[in-house]
């Protein structure tokens, strides 16, 4: 008997993924675009050699990544996913990876002042009024004392949104929905917290409204120095799992 061989295990792609990545490169590629409609299951089975079923599942699999969404029983429609489809995906990812608090709060570190700087260059008086709205919103229910961390969290979408950087809103969104959700928990270990959050807002509002964008940086900055600061005085450190109790 001759030496043994040792040979790789055949990894096989099932049929529907490799429909919904044909799908896919079409899409990328401009083939099919935004706004235009797939063809029926019936004719992609025919093109694919495969059954409806397989194409089904394919485009279910295209449908969850918000690349597909359902117009009417039979019509498919092309969609660019938005960030109600990317952020919860990455989201998941991060949570499953065990990302740390700190892994994500120097992201923060980064990108938060960037877009603060960003937002108050190029911010609309439309932009400005929603921000201001929110502000109004975070001061009554700090004065009230009740949680707002989803006032929060809009604060900084909203200045995100005012940057006018797709790319920068769409990867800071899954690390600010993350990071600043603690913000609750924290609240009883830090009674000061809602007050300090609520000025460095007022801070960063006033920095736009005066299109100081150097003033802008300098607040924000501070705002997530100052979150790293109540999240070890809540007896917590860098080094846990954004996702621990």
């Amino acid at each position: 008997m001759g030496p043994m061989i040792e040979i790789s295990k055949v990894n096989v792609i099932p049929a529907y993924q490799m429909v919904s990545m044909e799908l896919q490169r079409l899409i990328l590629e401009g083939t099919i675009r935004p706004g235009e409609a797939l063809p029926s299951e019936t004719d992609l089975a025919g093109r694919f050699g495969v059954n409806r079923s397989t194409v089904r599942e394919g485009i279910r699999q295209l449908e969850s990544e918000g690349l597909v969404r359902r117009a009417g029983r039979k019509k498919l429609l092309i969609t660019i996913p938005g960030q109600a489809d990317i952020s919860p995906r990455v989201e998941r990812a991060l949570l499953l990876h065990e990302v740390t608090f700190g892994e994500l709060w120097e992201m923060a570190l980064a990108l938060e002042p960037l877009t603060a700087a960003r937002a108050a260059e190029r911010a609309t008086e439309t932009q400005i009024q929603a921000l201001k709205d929110n502000v109004d919103l975070l001061e009554a229910a700090v004065t009230r004392g009740e949680p707002s961390d989803v006032i929060d969290t809009e604060f900084h979408t909203l200045l995100a949104e005012c940057t006018g950087n797709r790319a920068l809103l769409l990867s800071r969104e899954p690390i600010g929905q993350l990071l600043f959700r603690p913000y609750v928990e924290l609240s009883p270990h830090v009674p000061q917290a809602p007050a300090r959050n609520l000025r460095a807002h007022k801070e960063i509002l006033a920095a736009l409204i005066a299109r100081d964008s150097d003033q802008a940086r300098h607040w924000m900055e501070r705002h997530i120095r100052d979150l790293r600061t109540g999240w070890e005085m809540a007896g917590r450190t860098m080094a846990d799992p954004i996702g621990a109790n």
